[in-house]
């Protein structure tokens, strides 16, 4: 492990794809229908996901649009997206494996290119600038900031047990150590800020930010709260190596002190839309 400078390996998210359904709440349908208001969304026109993973806001989006791409470096991610999308009947959808520093490749151009939870991974300067050129001259870059694998810590009455999230951070710290993993190395700071002087730097006007849907309550079973840590990239299971089934044995047993019958319920937080125009 390595904590000097953080850079991207392809072992960021190893091992974490097949959590991502069960461990990551859905989008709320209010994402797509302010993206449809806000943007005039019609049934026309490309989508560019990059850093897709599974497809979560891919396949909610595609409905708003004639044809979509979604970009992910993680070959796994891709295999459950190509899946979901089957699942779901959607066939509007190609799936690349490429890093967001590869583009344009042979993409083109688009009406709407969308980040979610995928900007501070990439060089943002860079892919800002890159992205810049492929929007169409009405086009929108969306940058999605959402926390989708835990709920908020408010003390309001739920239905069952809230998940212990501060007593799985420290079991997780004890078998990874204090410093926040990410792959191959760390980040002591955590992930970085300051993407609207970034925008701003590579010629985007704005931002329009929309805060909405949060408040609603996600009733989870164990499985789903341990697939919540097992889909982070500071949890991912490759970085406990020998060691992961011997972690998710304490996990669930932290789980069932918490809440024996095995059920939790957590308030969802607000996902924030931060719409640029080039």
């Amino acid at each position: 492990m390595r904590d000097d400078v953080w850079e991207w390996d392809e072992t960021l998210y190893a091992g974490a794809a097949k959590y991502y359904a069960a461990g990551r709440m859905p989008y709320p349908q209010v994402v797509a229908d302010t993206m449809r208001t806000e943007l005039g969304l019609d049934g026309t026109g490309r989508l560019l996901d990059v850093g897709c993973g599974p497809g979560s806001l891919t396949l909610l989006l595609a409905p708003l649009f004639e044809s979509v791409v979604g970009v992910d470096a993680d070959r796994d991610m891709l295999t459950n997206a190509r899946r979901e999308a089957e699942k779901s009947g959607i066939d509007n959808v190609t799936w690349r494996h490429m890093r967001a520093e590869e583009l344009p490749g042979d993409l083109g151009s688009f009406r709407v290119v969308t980040f979610a939870q995928s900007f501070h991974w990439i060089d943002r300067p860079r892919v800002a600038a890159i992205v810049r050129r492929m929007l169409e001259p009405d086009g929108a870059f969306v940058h999605v900031a959402a926390t989708t694998h835990e709920g908020v810590p408010d003390d309001g009455p739920l239905l069952h047990p809230r998940p212990p999230r501060d007593d799985i951070a420290q079991l997780v710290r004890r078998y990874l150590g204090p410093v926040r993993r990410a792959g191959r190395f760390a980040l002591p700071a955590g992930t970085p800020d300051g993407e609207a002087d970034i925008m701003r730097d590579a010629g985007f006007r704005g931002p329009v930010v929309r805060e909405i849907g949060g408040g609603s309550v996600a009733d989870r079973t164990e499985d789903e709260v341990v697939a919540s840590v097992f889909s982070l990239s500071s949890a991912a299971p490759h970085l406990f190596g020998d060691r992961r089934a011997e972690f998710e044995r304490e996990l669930r047993d932290l789980l069932r002190q918490a809440s024996p019958h095995g059920h939790f319920s957590e308030r969802r937080r607000e996902v924030a839309l931060a719409l640029w125009r080039p």
